[in-house]
């Protein structure tokens, strides 16, 4: 009796093992993972790059107070103006703080050389990071020279023109390295299932001999390979968090690059991803053993 139900569970429609399915497909989601982990990581990075790339505004020699603050009230309302938490991102550096400062980075003088100050007041201005392009900080320049008592507006041209080059070159191998990563998961959990279902081919053909319908045959498939998706992206996901959360702890730096919002879109898309092609594959395995001749099967 204890043989017969062994035989009868191993025999049960859709009962095939996943152990290795799972295992397979968690590693390959993994991957993914892991290389989404490094995209959005060097995403922030960029980021946090453009964010600190700053434009200096010189100010017309004596302005007053009251110009001043227009110019100020003017920048901060400008679209291209960075705000943190509601905050314009502009700051103000007076000659004599900018000659203070070169007086402790050289060691020069420079008042009591030439007998005045050289330097002029001036706004240090950060952008947002759309305007970080060549071409809008040409037009940001020259709206903000047009504002009456602004003398020049000057920024690290060949810097920011070398950022923009290198992250337009590792967008580009970040997305051909995306592209090719998919496609080999895609094919691992696809020939993974295949394989797990190969033993279950003379049980199919068992099931269209007693007159099951198709969609019958398929439906025990189809959901376990729902949660067998699911839960492979569940431990990719929960493995990557215990991953990033030591590598935090180790490289405290890190955590600065860190988007939580961005974090859990990920663990949410490995998850959806393991489902889908985790139903898809086994809905193509399926429909091919069904429409298999007999002598096909062997």
């Amino acid at each position: 009796m204890e043989e017969e139900k062994k035989y009868r569970k191993k025999k049960k429609l859709g009962s095939y093992p996943i152990a290795s399915a799972v295992f397979s497909n968690t590693l390959a989601l993994l991957v993914i993972g892991l290389f989404g982990l490094l995209v959005l990581h060097a995403h922030q990075l960029t980021t946090l790059i453009q964010e600190n790339l700053e434009l200096q505004v010189y100010l017309e020699k004596d302005m007053t107070e009251a110009n001043r603050i227009k110019i100020n009230k003017i920048l901060a309302s400008k679209a291209f103006t960075a705000n943190k938490d509601q905050v314009p991102q502009i700051n103000f550096i007076s000659k004599e703080q900018a000659a203070k400062e070169f007086f402790e980075e050289s060691g020069e003088d420079a008042v009591g050389f030439l007998g005045e100050n050289p330097l002029r007041d001036a706004f240090i201005l950060k952008l947002k990071p759309a305007y970080y392009q060549t071409d809008s900080l040409q037009q940001v320049q020259a709206e903000i020279e047009e504002i009456s008592g602004v003398f020049e507006v000057t920024y690290v041209r060949s810097l920011i023109e070398s950022i923009n080059e290198n992250i337009t070159k590792i967008g580009l191998v970040l997305l051909g390295f995306v592209i090719i990563l998919l496609l080999v998961v895609i094919i691992l959990i696809n020939n993974t299932i295949k394989l797990a279902l190969f033993s279950q081919r003379f049980l199919i053909r068992s099931m269209q001999l007693v007159g099951a319908t198709s969609r019958f045959i398929r439906q025990p498939f189809l959901f376990r390979s729902v949660w067998q998706g699911l839960l492979s992206g569940l431990l990719a996901s929960a493995f990557l968090y215990l991953v990033l959360s030591w590598t935090y702890t180790k490289l405290e730096d890190l955590r600065l690059l860190a988007d939580e919002e961005k974090m859990l879109i990920l663990f949410g898309s490995l998850i959806v991803a393991g489902i889908i092609i985790s139903y898809f594959s086994t809905r193509r395995a399926i429909n091919k053993y069904l429409k298999m001749s007999l002598d096909e099967l062997y």
